[in-house]
């Protein structure tokens, strides 16, 4: 494709010895719509079928709230073999070979979770039966370790760089090449779901460092831009008075 310009992409974080390994998935065209969706935080007071306060103690503030706003992102990727194999070079040939196929997988992997590190299958028989613990009880008294969904960065511009979870992806496949059936073209319908500081607490490692510190730098670019709005609120404001 002729020139250059800045493109989308997600990077996944794969815990592996001795650091982390990044799997960068550039978005082959940039979506041209995106749908940004705000859910207001938990209310933390007593509200509609609540029990009412025991007697002599404070009624709770209906208006308090728990926790931060929920924000999600939807968008549609297309991806089309034809453009990588007009582009040349490494991507070309195996899109040649292989259609859109790896970055179809490449998507679809993040949607799988990830074993802790020590954990995979030696690390969860060893947790359940207690060996290596030191412990002489015959009852297993360590939990099997946790999957999780591997760590996304979202990046849209050195402006939005956010720590997410994939919680939709929805594959359109609409043309095939005639000797493999390898897909070739097709639309991908992805939905993000921001993570906030509370769920990012369980994200061990540098990799919950990296989460934590991309989100609050976008925290703290989108307070900047805030007040840097309030030069237009003046400004408004000044119209609207009858002088």
């Amino acid at each position: 494709m002729a020139g250059k310009f800045l493109r989308g992409a997600f990077v996944e974080f794969t815990e592996t010895f001795p650091i982390p390994v990044p799997n960068i998935i550039l978005f082959q065209f940039n979506p041209e719509t995106m749908t940004h969706t705000w859910e207001p935080a938990h209310t933390g007071g007593g509200g509609g079928g609540a029990a009412p306060p025991a007697a002599g103690s404070p009624p709770s503030n209906p208006l308090a709230v728990t926790g931060t706003p929920g924000e999600s992102f939807s968008f549609s990727l297309s991806m089309d073999a034809g453009d990588m194999i007009a582009d040349g070079g490494a991507g070309g040939a195996l899109a040649t070979v292989s259609g859109i196929y790896t970055r179809l997988a490449a998507l679809e992997m993040l949607l799988y979770p990830t074993a802790p590190p020590g954990g995979g299958l030696i690390g969860s028989v060893t947790a359940a039966l207690g060996i290596g613990g030191g412990s002489s009880s015959p009852d297993p008294t360590r939990s099997v370790p946790t999957a999780q969904l591997p760590t996304v960065l979202f990046i849209w511009g050195p402006g939005r760089i956010l720590p997410v979870r994939v919680t939709t992806l929805t594959i359109t496949e609409r043309l095939y090449d005639p000797i493999l059936l390898n897909p070739t073209h097709a639309e991908a319908q992805v939905g993000l779901k921001v993570l906030t500081p509370e769920e990012l607490a369980f994200v061990d490692g540098p990799l919950g460092s990296l989460a934590q510190t991309a989100y609050s730098f976008n925290q703290g670019l989108r307070q900047a831009l805030a007040i840097a709005n309030l030069a237009n609120a003046v400004e408004s404001v000044i119209g609207m008075l009858p002088l």
